[in-house]
């Protein structure tokens, strides 16, 4: 039987995208996916309700090769001032697009409900660098968040590393990452539909029709990060995470997975925590009926969309 999308979810997104899908970009027109993706993220957010309870803060470190990277820490006004946990976050977008500007409102939403401070990190994008630069950078900020624990009022035994999309696919990288360098010592990571595969780049004729990242797009996201290696079943695992054995996985932090059934992630999303489970890794994985890429985005006040969050929340209230 074919697949449907979750009514209330497929109203939502009619609604903002409209009846007919906007023709297709050609294979490695990122230009034309940053205005697309970065015009929707911005209609998705430009109504959302103002979150006056949390706070932001600009910090800054260097990457590898001297860059100057640009943090962004979210407090919730009154929250304790003891040493409590804290999430490294790095954003979506396909390793091509989006940015912080897009990020502010999801931010304040985790950090108001969890009273947890986030750091949003904000690394550089393909093609204007490769990889292994947008991960190198995220680890860059993740080591500035364990380096300044004890000034941000952080417990640096209770740090997390969160990522959705192509950030969640960097999360995962990073955690490999940090591993080689023997720390820091990562608490848990979350992975929210996790872009991990540079090999994913054959349609699924199934879930094609609910695609809101699709496998052109895939194709052009993994091609800006890795250039002629893309197609590469040797690509390290600090580049693309999918490539990962079971002996790369092996001492990796607790996980956490979601995706949703309609999403190109999927497959790889549950090999990735099969192979994570089969290296000694605990993991929960949330797998999500009738919904495609990015669908608490698009649809957050649906009940699919708010169980989601409620989840992630769940999960980070034991850190």
């Amino acid at each position: 039987m074919p697949f449907t999308m979750d009514p209330e979810v497929g109203q939502v997104m009619g609604a903002l995208l409209g009846s007919e899908p906007p023709p297709p970009l050609a294979v490695g027109d990122v230009n034309g996916r940053r205005e697309r993706v970065g015009g929707l993220f911005a209609a998705l957010f430009s109504q959302a309700p103002a979150i006056p309870d949390v706070s932001v803060k600009t910090f800054t470190t260097k990457a590898e090769d001297g860059h100057e990277i640009q943090l962004h820490w979210y407090t919730k006004q009154g929250a304790s001032s003891s040493p409590g946990p804290a999430v490294c976050y790095i954003h979506g977008g396909g390793m091509i697009c989006l940015g912080p500007e897009h990020y502010d409102i999801p931010m304040k939403t985790y950090v108001t409900h969890t009273g947890i401070p986030f750091l949003l990190v904000d690394y550089r994008l393909a093609p204007e660098v490769q990889a292994p630069v947008p991960v190198t950078d995220s680890y860059a900020g993740l080591k500035y968040l364990f380096d300044h624990a004890s000034e941000l009022g952080v417990d640096p035994a209770r740090i997390a590393l969160m990522g959705d999309s192509a950030g969640g696919g960097i999360a995962a990288s990073v955690t490999h990452l940090a591993k080689q360098k023997s720390g820091p010592k990562i608490a848990k990571q979350v992975l929210i539909y996790p872009m991990l595969d540079n090999l994913n780049t054959s349609e699924d004729p199934d879930t094609a029709p609910f695609a809101t990242w699709s496998v052109d797009d895939n194709k052009t996201g993994w091609g800006a990060l890795l250039g002629d290696k893309a197609g590469s079943e040797s690509v390290p695992v600090t580049d693309a995470a999918g490539r990962a054995s079971i002996e790369d996985l092996k001492g990796l932090p607790p996980a956490y997975i979601d995706v949703g059934e309609l999403d190109i992630f999927r497959d790889e999303d549950l090999e990735y925590a099969r192979k994570l489970g089969k290296a000694g890794v605990s993991v929960e994985f949330h797998l999500y009926p009738g919904v495609p890429h990015a669908f608490e985005a698009f649809a957050p006040t649906t009940k699919i969309g708010q169980a989601a969050v409620g989840n992630r929340l769940k999960f980070l209230a034991g850190l």
